[in-house]
């Protein structure tokens, strides 16, 4: 992520996408280390996700993504194998709220997601709350961040704004 800027290639995904698909338990009780964990990031759904993904790369999926157990580390696990934004026609909020944490950015933009392909480059301004798929020529707006958000994802995430700022000014 450049500032409040993203740029990378798509990778698609469906709909009910849950956290169990992201990091599955099996392996998140087993270690902490989030490098080892990213390993096996969304293995429900593909297997060589982890080996195919590069860093900057984007996730492009259908509604409720990120819905079930409420894990903070199925953002920071998409985080650490490069993803660089999840853009969805919906999110489950809890998994929402914990991107913004982490400092993943989360998009919700229906027609783009209804329009976008698998291998397109997308770059995203989340300031001005605007998709553009480089890919297609095509320009998507979506309800841009609210500024407090935007400052969290900046710095990097909420454990990063508390160490800069001290508190979190509302």
């Amino acid at each position: 992520m450049d500032g409040l800027k993203v740029k990378g290639k798509v990778w698609r995904f469906g709909d009910d996408i849950n956290t169990d698909v992201i990091i599955p338990g099996k392996y998140k009780f087993k270690t902490l280390d989030m490098k080892e964990l990213a390993k096996h990031a969304m293995e429900g759904v593909d297997q060589d996700f982890s080996r195919k993904v590069s860093r900057g790369d984007l996730i492009v999926a259908g509604k409720n993504f990120g819905c079930g157990s409420s894990r903070e580390q199925a953002p920071r696990v998409l985080k650490e194998a490069g993803v660089s934004a999840v853009v969805a026609v919906s999110f489950a909020r809890i998994f929402f709220r914990n991107a913004i944490n982490v400092g993943l950015p989360v998009i919700e933009c229906k027609d783009a997601v209804k329009e976008t392909d698998e291998g397109d480059l997308v770059e995203i301004d989340l300031e001005k709350g605007m998709l553009k798929n480089l890919a297609k020529n095509r320009v998507y707006m979506f309800k841009p961040i609210p500024p407090p958000l935007l400052e969290i994802l900046r710095v990097g995430g909420l454990v990063e704004y508390l160490k800069q700022y001290g508190t979190y000014k509302v």
